[in-house]
């Protein structure tokens, strides 16, 4: 089925909730767009995923602890980074001023 869209269209302003839309799912792939304006993990929460991740920031920026790592990573636009499968990480914080807009790859 052809699919086409923008990345960028229908981003809510300050949304007090995180937006996760869908984009693409096929055996052994899902790709998501995420929309952030301030939300982080909840305090004790680790992601242990059964798949792998790649995310990359599109606009904004957030920081991303990966577990074992002694400071969280800030990821601006353009920069990304792949979670191998049970890579335990958690997102400290989005900035509120503007959406950050993710783009997630999730694989087998």
């Amino acid at each position: 089925m052809l699919a086409a869209g923008n990345l960028f269209s229908d981003i809510e302003a300050n949304a007090s909730a995180e937006q996760v839309i869908e984009l693409l799912a096929a055996p052994g792939i899902r790709i998501e767009r995420i929309v952030s304006h301030g939300q982080a993990t909840p305090p004790g929460f680790w992601y242990d995923q059964d798949w792998a991740e790649w995310v990359v920031v599109l606009r904004g920026s957030a920081d991303l602890l990966i577990e074992g790592e002694a400071t969280p990573r800030r990821l601006r636009a353009g920069d990304y980074v792949h979670l191998p499968a049970h890579t335990r990480h958690r997102v400290e914080w989005t900035d509120a001023r503007e959406a950050t807009v993710w783009l997630a790859v999730h694989h087998r």
